[in-house]
């Protein structure tokens, strides 16, 4: 089923970046729809931390209230799933997985991303709880804990130097990543242990918390909380109609869409917000990224309605 009527734009993902700039454009009286997949990336969460004024707040809360916000100035929220998306005739069609198509003039991408844990037997049972990614998000809620490191990578050891802020008891699984011998000393002047052996296998409580952490020579590190270094991966399921640039980032970060200023793009019309462009960002930075590509692809609009007003304008005054 098609809709023929055409809207401003379309905001696939409705997260924080997605429903912010949806609100920008509805306050500007564009016709604006979200669609929202309902998978948030920070939904094992407990709240959300480090956004001033909604600190410790359910993730789900803060998307209710958005999603209200947006709807208050007439924009709609459909909650479904993206299988198609490609340029139409100067605007662009948005296929939907109930078999619904949608037509805008614009679309922002706000898809966020996943994080793609390392198979480590038992560590995604615990994911968002006892496994966790962030000190800025969840490091307070663990601090004093014996914390075992996972290193995934060089950006591990700055990964353990965080955590160590937050923590006494903090041990360092090199997972066969290479140490050389000033990280080595910089860790044992820190108190940092550094485990070589092989990592077996996360081990839980009777409770379902996290034991410890089983060496592959049977040895058992007991930890209360396990940090580790996602790759994070822009989600991008259903858009490849649209063709937009990739770009991997260095150490085995992660893949991202490519962007520029406040969120364009190489593919005229779209832009990008939030995690799916920029895997490091915060909600509070993911929702300022939404705000200011939603400012952007409005101004857009806005030359683009005043070119066609011109022409228009000059075709009466020769008539």
């Amino acid at each position: 089923m098609t809709n023929t009527e055409t809207i401003d734009a379309i905001v696939i993902g409705g997260g924080a970046a997605g429903l912010n700039g949806a609100l920008m454009l509805a306050r500007s009286r564009r016709s604006v729809t979200v669609i929202d997949s309902g998978s948030p990336r920070n939904a094992p969460a407990d709240g959300i931390h480090g956004l001033l004024g909604h600190d410790g707040t359910p993730p789900a809360d803060l998307l209710r209230t958005g999603r209200d916000e947006v709807q208050r100035y007439g924009g709609r929220i459909i909650s479904g799933e993206v299988i198609g998306a490609v340029p139409a005739d100067g605007a662009f069609a948005v296929t939907l997985a109930g078999g619904e198509t949608l037509r805008a003039r614009r679309l922002l991408v706000a898809t966020g991303l996943r994080d793609v844990l390392p198979d480590v037997p038992g560590l995604a049972r615990h994911w968002g709880h006892g496994v966790v990614h962030c000190p800025y998000c969840h490091g307070w809620e663990v601090r004093d804990e014996p914390i075992g490191v996972l290193a995934v990578g060089p950006a591990s050891v700055h990964h353990a130097l965080l955590f160590r802020q937050l923590s006494d008891d903090l041990v360092y699984f090199t997972r066969d990543t290479g140490l050389d011998e000033d990280t080595r000393t910089r860790f044992a002047a820190r108190g940092i242990r550094i485990v070589d052996t092989p990592v077996a296998a996360i081990e839980s409580t009777e409770d379902g918390e996290i034991a410890g952490i089983r060496l592959a020579d049977g040895e058992f590190v007991p930890r209360a909380v396990v940090a580790v270094a996602t790759s994070m991966q822009a989600r991008v399921e259903g858009l490849a109609g649209l063709a937009l640039p990739m770009e991997d980032l260095p150490n085995g970060m992660g893949r991202r869409i490519a962007s520029g200023m406040a969120g364009t793009t190489a593919v005229p019309g779209v832009w990008v917000a939030g995690n799916a462009t920029d895997l490091s960002a915060q909600v509070g930075a993911s929702a300022a990224a939404g705000a200011l590509a939603g400012a952007h692809l409005n101004a857009d609009l806005v030359a683009a309605d005043t070119d066609a007003a011109l022409l228009a304008y000059r075709a009466e005054v020769l008539r």
